[in-house]
């Protein structure tokens, strides 16, 4: 769905045309994830805003107007899935109904007598993580026994696989849980059989019972969902999956079949004493009208998600066939789950060799979607519903969700496919009779229009390895050293060994030594020359961190030639030189390759008298610490590619990342040995940092010095502007680097006062970019 006019023309030739336009919204294609509220549902909701806004546990008639709201709602939903009114239960969303059914079926089969069986509760692999989770925690508590049904290659269940574990079934009680469509891939589950096959079982032997819950909140709307049909005791619900808002949903239970399960919350008698806590009429009532336009709308829904769905396939398919000639489009696409038994709206592709973040960073302002696998700096995890199918990790990296509404249009759908088909042609990995196409390919992309925040996954250095890994990796690496030539050894003032300084220094003379560092890192801003500025002042920093004067650079360069046109990477260049000349050197070469993302960056070498080198490890008791600049590139980074960031903090953002650290640097040497030690804070955050500060070097000085603590007053520590708006929105604008730091601070002996808030907690921990010196003086 997109907020402006559809595209003259049809048909993606039309879409290619549209790209010249105005720019539009980002065209929605997640309605798996939650669907917008329908303007019938709104206007449904208003008159119990306004006026029928009494408890309808009341008995006057503002509560009797709110009660018959409820129950109209009660009817509305029971019938969108062929129930009673009364086996309806309203509850806030999905999972609470699945905690509800599942801990509650649990609890009323629990043994009577220690050592009876606990129930058997029998589900798969790709079920929702609401029903993992809930599984996951019954099983750690003891109260029920899994047995894990396998998933095919298209990701459905079999029967004969339930009817096999029910066989070998010594219990007497079991509990099966499967859902009735896929999130990721709308795989459609036998769910008609596998719950015959569980009644089966049951009325075989009189002392046995089975009980079938189904989460079908997906399939709501789309399908016809009969629970009479599907033979099911229990089935989930929820609003914001069908065009109600987000905090309703609703359980079905079977009248005279399932037992009273206990009341997931304590309190009063609401929903016939099945679930405590006054109602939300408001959500209610939004939820039953939903299901009435569902089950009204049922049938032309069904065709146009069909027509859509299809439509955005075959678009896709003859987009890459044109743009990708060399490749067979079955070697770089591939469908996830069956292709008929699914949902109509649902089209889950892998694309391989291509990593899916990248794929939806690069379209993000074009297409909005969901990823099936998440690539992390050492390794790609792939989401449990791929990982069950047995999809490889080349395929299994590069997939991507894509869901249509009864919203999406002809134009969205073409827009859509021309928008993924174009950076997958530029993502994946080429053929040697298809390189010399990549040029005709970055030639499309105008070098002045090119944001290049969309051609990365991650930003700037919260792309750093996780620390825990990187510390374990250079750990076994030096113990593995020998013992380095004593005459060479010499020569060297800060290199190997337990050292967390932010370059190596070694001696030429008595009067003078050689630093040397380097730092590269993918974008940081869409900018070209921007994104050079910034990754030259940030190389540059670590030379101003020892205390030394750079001499000389040389470019670090890994460039897509093969999906940015040249003038791209001569900009990043341009500024890199820039910020050189600012600093009073050159850049006198340099090496590249290329890669499947832009990285820039300099190897720098510098001068500094051998007594005059700071170290980042040598502070003092009773020092102060100073910080250079604001923390909150990350977060403010993060918010930028995502369009939150405000004009003011974006350029705020900038000039902080591209400022060197030369001026800090010099005033702080005019103070002599009142400086003790020396850092910059970029990708571990300032919490990262200062740790290193904190630890002793048993190498500095004849005797090991003792370790030392810090006490930081948070609320003291400069941010860059809108940085705490950003983090009260919680973690959706935190890079997962300062996610890993800040669960690295708080495994290495970080303690919070209570009263310290979890955003500034994360701006503590914040991944900086081309971050200020921190000082102990």
């Amino acid at each position: 769905m997109a907020a402006s006019a559809s595209a003259p023309g049809t048909g993606v030739d039309a879409a290619r045309e549209a790209e010249q336009e105005a720019p539009r919204a980002p065209v929605y294609l997640d309605y798996n994830g939650t669907t917008p509220l329908d303007r019938e549902v709104a206007d449904a909701m208003i008159p119990y805003m306004y006026t029928h806004w009494g408890n309808p546990s009341s008995s006057h008639y503002y509560g009797l107007e709110a009660k018959k709201g409820v129950e109209k709602a009660r009817q509305q939903t029971a019938a969108l899935v062929s129930a009673l009114p009364e086996e309806i239960i309203f509850m806030s969303n999905g999972t609470e109904t699945i905690n509800h059914a599942l801990f509650g079926l649990a609890t009323v089969l629990a043994p009577a007598l220690p050592g009876q069986p606990v129930p058997r509760l029998i589900t798969q692999r790709s079920e929702h993580v609401a029903v993992l989770e809930t599984v996951g925690a019954l099983e750690s508590q003891g109260k029920v026994q899994v047995t894990w049904l396998p998933v095919g290659a298209d990701g459905l269940v079999q029967s004969s696989d339930l009817e096999l574990a029910l066989e070998s079934e010594r219990g007497r009680s079991v509990i099966v849980s499967v859902m009735h469509s896929n999130n990721e891939t709308g795989a459609l589950q036998p769910i008609r059989q596998l719950a015959a096959a569980a009644h089966a079982w049951a009325e075989a032997d009189p002392s046995r019972c089975a009980y079938v819950h189904c989460d079908a909140s997906q399939s709501l709307g789309k399908l016809s969902v009969n629970v009479k049909e599907l033979g099911v005791d229990l089935l989930t619900m929820a609003g914001h999956k069908l065009y109600a808002p987000k905090g309703v949903g609703a359980l079905y239970s079977r009248k005279g079949s399932v037992p009273a399960l206990p009341q997931y919350l304590h309190g009063a008698g609401q929903e016939g004493g099945r679930r405590a806590s006054t109602e939300n009429v408001i959500l209610i009532v939004a939820m039953g009208k939903a299901c009435e336009l569902a089950k009204r709308d049922l049938e032309k829904n069904q065709q146009h998600l069909l027509a859509m769905r299809e439509r955005l396939h075959e678009a896709i398919s003859l987009e890459l066939k044109r743009r990708r000639p060399d490749s067979p489009v079955e070697s770089l696409m591939r469908l996830n789950g069956p292709r008929e038994l699914r949902l109509p709206n649902t089209l889950s592709l892998s694309f391989r060799g291509v990593e899916a973040n990248t794929l939806l960073s690069q379209i993000g302002d074009q297409v909005a979607a969901s990823a099936g696998a998440a690539c992390h700096s050492d390794e790609v995890q792939l989401s449990h519903v791929l990982a069950a199918m047995g999809v490889s990790e080349e395929w299994g990296m590069g997939t991507v969700r894509l869901s249509v509404g009864k919203s999406t249009t002809p134009e969205d759908v073409d827009q859509a496919a021309l928008a993924v088909a174009s950076a997958v042609a530029e993502l994946a990995p080429r053929t040697e009779a298809g390189a010399a196409d990549a040029a005709a390919v970055s030639s499309e992309v105008a070098a002045g229009t090119v944001k290049l925040t969309r051609y990365t996954h991650g930003m700037g250095c919260a792309c750093k390895l996780r620390p825990q890994a990187l510390e374990d990796v250079l750990k076994s690496l030096r113990a593995s050293l020998g013992p380095l030539d004593p005459e060479n050894a010499r020569h060297i003032l800060v290199g190997p060994g337990p050292s967390n300084d932010d370059a190596c220094a070694y001696q030429i003379t008595e009067d003078l030594a050689i630093v040397a560092t380097c730092d590269f890192f993918t974008p940081v801003v869409d900018d070209p020359e921007t994104f050079g500025r910034i990754a030259a002042a940030n190389a540059l920093s670590d030379v101003y961190a020892m205390g030394a004067k750079p001499i000389l650079a040389l470019n670090i360069v890994g460039f897509p030639s093969h999906r940015l046109p040249m003038k791209v990477l001569e900009d990043i260049l341009k500024g890199g030189q820039s910020k050189c000349t600012e600093a009073g050197i050159q850049i006198l070469g340099g090496h590249s390759v290329d890669d499947t993302e832009p990285k820039y960056g300099l190897a720098v070498i510098g001068l500094v008298h051998p007594k005059k080198i700071w170290r980042n490890n040598t502070l003092r008791l009773g020092d102060a610490l100073v910080l250079t600049k604001p923390l909150g590139t990350g977060i403010l980074s993060t918010a930028m590619k995502r369009g939150a960031a405000t004009k003011a903090a974006t350029a705020a953002l900038q000039e902080c990342m591209a400022t060197l650290n030369r001026a800090a640097a010099e005033c702080a040497a005019d103070f002599g040995d009142a400086v003790s030690g020396v850092t910059d804070v970029t990708g571990f955050g300032f919490l990262g940092h200062l740790r290193e500060m904190l630890t002793p070097d048993a190498e500095v000085g004849e005797k090991p010095r003792p370790q030392l603590g810090a006490r930081i007053w948070a609320s003291s520590v400069p941010l860059l502007p809108q940085v705490e708006e950003l983090l009260s929105l919680g973690d959706a604008m935190v890079p997962g680097g300062t996610l890993q730091n800040l669960l690295m601070a708080e495994q290495h002996s970080v303690v919070f006062e209570d009263a310290v808030p979890t955003s500034l907690r994360m701006a503590l921990a914040d991944a900086q970019t081309s971050g200020g010196l921190l000082f102990g003086v």
